[in-house]
């Protein structure tokens, strides 16, 4: 709290410029207008991703959210695009599917953030903010698929067992806290947070902490 009040006296900070991406104009709209009066700043809209590519260089945003199925490209071929071309503009994928796979799909193409379109628009600001901020959201969805894409690295494994404190990081990552709050929460120094971190990404053979959540949550290791 002190914190927030220290920020009071300072400039306010600018809002989050987004692209928004789905092929249904409706949705479109109603995404644009939601977030826009949640004080976020839609600065491109576009019915397909081949579109928002082509627009991103004129008008460079800071997190992009797009529908993951869409004709063409879709939301996935949009991320790989981008990072074939060097562009990291963080991504958050939007589906109406309950599919785990696809939750697989997103983490391994690059997304930072995958959400079902219920999650109520109060849920999808705080992600854009989070995102683009440095961190990942990944809403759960139905698990025993993605467990068993992962079966053959059974949770039985004496190398994956997680201590206590393991466990409390990975459940903040996975709601998105950066370093220094997790450390906050926790009490412990940001570098020690790091260093966590880097043990859990060896511990759990993963190249990132979006990775990590994921293997952790789908090996019943949280």
């Amino acid at each position: 709290m002190f914190a927030r009040t220290a920020q009071s006296t300072t400039a306010p900070q600018r809002a989050v410029r987004i692209a928004l991406c789905d092929d249904q104009a409706l949705v479109l709209r109603g995404l644009s207008s939601l977030l826009t009066d949640l004080g976020v700043e839609i600065a491109l809209e576009a019915t397909n991703a081949e579109m928002l590519i082509a627009a991103l260089p004129q008008r460079p945003v800071d997190l992009i959210v797009s529908d993951i199925r869409m004709p063409g490209l879709g939301g996935l071929g949009l991320i790989r695009e981008l990072r074939a071309c060097g562009d990291a503009t963080p991504v958050i994928l939007l589906t109406t599917f309950d599919d785990p796979g696809l939750m697989i799909q997103a983490v391994d193409a690059g997304a930072q953030g995958f959400l079902l379109k219920d999650a109520s628009p109060e849920d999808l600001k705080t992600a854009i903010l989070r995102v683009a901020a440095g961190e990942t959201l990944l809403q759960p969805v139905s698990l025993g698929p993605v467990r068993a894409a992962w079966a053959d690295t059974a949770a039985s494994d004496p190398a994956l067992r997680l201590t206590e404190r393991e466990r409390s990081i990975l459940r903040l990552v996975a709601g998105g806290y950066s370093n220094k709050e997790i450390g906050r929460s926790l009490h412990l120094s940001e570098g020690t947070v790091k260093n966590y971190m880097s043990e859990l990404l060896v511990k759990l053979d993963c190249r990132d902490r979006t990775h990590a959540v994921l293997k952790a949550i789908t090996q019943r290791l949280l």
